[in-house]
């Protein structure tokens, strides 16, 4: 009893020492209830004999353990020699399967269609008439067999053209014959055999395209044949292992079943030994569950003690926690404040920040424009200093010659009136820009020192 109010001592203390967590109103009875519970199943677990285990599933489960891996390793094992020959038959037949020229050949004719046709349902029979263990041989025996009946066909057809030739020429001669005896000169004669040559010229290009065509389109037709023979040949490769597997998988299957029989026959036996061994052990915890009855009264009765101490701490626990989360609260709220105030005061400065930015360039555009003007009046007033000396030596030239015409110096006179008058004046935009840009060089030396003002400002804020 000192030991269970000790540990929940400790476990008060490790509770209160860790952040406070929010808990539902009811949680006290609960949590209480959840130890008065576990007291009693703890002190009932103390009082009551120790239950055996069913032999049986410790047995069971050895078995099952021992018959899968080895279950699982011929399955897998099946399934791998089931797609080794998917992959060798079915995917070299997808790949092989468009040939050699694209896919681009032309159809065939109607005749040569005809004749495939015909031809093919005999060398079907006597490759599908062979067994069915040996695909390769009977896929070559066929080969050879079709090769011969190609070749009669080809003479046959050879026969028949040559006999067709010869009808058409000789009613083509007598034709030619019968329209050379209408005419009557040997110039107009000659005209037409070389008209008739001519056109025999063009039939016989004709017919050379229309034989390179057809060419073309047998050797296309003889690559299709020896295709469909391949996959013929792997089709019955194909269906030889796979019956094989289906034997293996067959007798897999009747050794399953016999393993399975055997096993439900044993673990029957195991049942009835454990159904016997756990009646005697039920008899045994009977007896001490009533050997057991009043320590387990004592130990609810002591449970209820604790129970009610526990509730009492609870309470004081919740009222804690409580004042705990009004503080928190209170702290929440005063950080949102400054937060809130911090965030104004940022969004002042960078204001404040983008406004001396906007006044700084346009002053210093300003400044820019007058020191250009400024240096563009130095340079008028250069370029006029070296006119006025120039026209200083003039006129002591023309005051050397004074004496000789007095109309010379009056028109030198005017003139240098004229340039005195055109100096002040130049002399006065001069004195106006230096004073322009004297007044921007002090705003910009004002405006550098409140930036400066202000960034010390934001800092001390900061």
């Amino acid at each position: 009893m000192s030991g269970a109010w000790s540990c929940s001592r400790d476990q008060k203390r490790g509770c209160s020492e860790r952040t406070p967590v929010v808990r539902a109103p009811g949680w006290g009875r609960a949590r209480t209830k959840q130890l008065i519970d576990t007291r009693e199943s703890t002190a009932w677990g103390k009082s009551q004999a120790f239950v055996f285990p069913s032999p049986t599933a410790p047995l069971a489960q050895e078995d099952t353990k021992s018959s899968r891996p080895a279950v699982r390793d011929v399955s897998e094992e099946l399934s791998r020699q089931l797609e080794d020959i998917l992959n060798t038959y079915c995917v070299d037949a997808s790949q092989e399967g468009p040939g050699e020229d694209g896919g681009q050949s032309e159809p065939p004719e109607p005749e040569e269609a005809e004749k495939c046709r015909s031809e093919s349902p005999r060398n079907g029979d006597q490759e599908m008439g062979g067994p069915e263990m040996n695909g390769e041989k009977e896929s070559t025996k066929g080969s050879e067999e079709f090769r011969p009946g190609e070749e009669c066909g080809e003479r046959d057809q050879k026969k028949a053209q040559e006999k067709k030739k010869a009808k058409g020429l000789g009613k083509e001669i007598t034709l030619l014959m019968q329209t050379l005896n209408t005419l009557s000169t040997p110039e107009e004669k000659l005209a037409a055999l070389c008209k008739k040559y001519a056109e025999l010229l063009e039939e016989h290009r004709n017919s050379q395209k229309q034989m390179k065509i057809l060419q073309k389109k047998q050797t296309q037709l003889v690559q299709e044949k020896d295709h469909l023979q391949s996959e013929h040949s792997k089709a019955i490769l194909a269906r030889s292992k796979l019956e094989s597997l289906c034997r293996e998988l067959q007798r897999h299957n009747r050794t399953l079943k016999e393993e399975g029989v055997q096993r439900a026959r044993e673990e029957e036996e195991k049942r009835k030994e454990v159904t016997s061994h756990f009646q005697v052990t039920l008899n045994d915890i009977q007896l001490q569950m009533e050997q057991h009855n009043e320590r387990n009264s004592k130990l609810r009765q002591e449970n209820m003690e604790l129970a009610e101490r526990l509730k009492k701490l609870i309470e004081q626990y919740e009222l804690r926690e409580e004042h705990i989360d009004k503080v928190f609260k209170h702290k929440d709220l005063q950080q949102q404040l400054v937060d809130a105030k911090l965030q104004q005061a940022q969004e002042m400065l960078k204001e404040a920040e983008e406004r001396h930015q906007r006044e700084k360039d346009f002053l210093l555009k300003e400044a820019v424009e007058s020191q250009r003007m400024c240096e563009l009046m130095k340079q008028q007033e250069t370029h006029l200093k070296q006119q006025l000396a120039l026209y200083t030596e003039k006129f002591e030239e023309f005051q050397n010659t004074l004496s000789k015409s007095s109309e010379v110096f009056t028109t030198f006179k005017q003139e240098m009136e004229k340039m005195t008058k055109k100096i002040k004046k130049l002399e006065k935009e001069t004195t106006m820009y230096r004073s322009r840009w004297e007044s921007s060089n002090k705003a910009l030396l004002e405006m550098a020192e409140e930036v400066r003002r202000l960034g010390q400002a934001a800092g001390a804020e900061r």
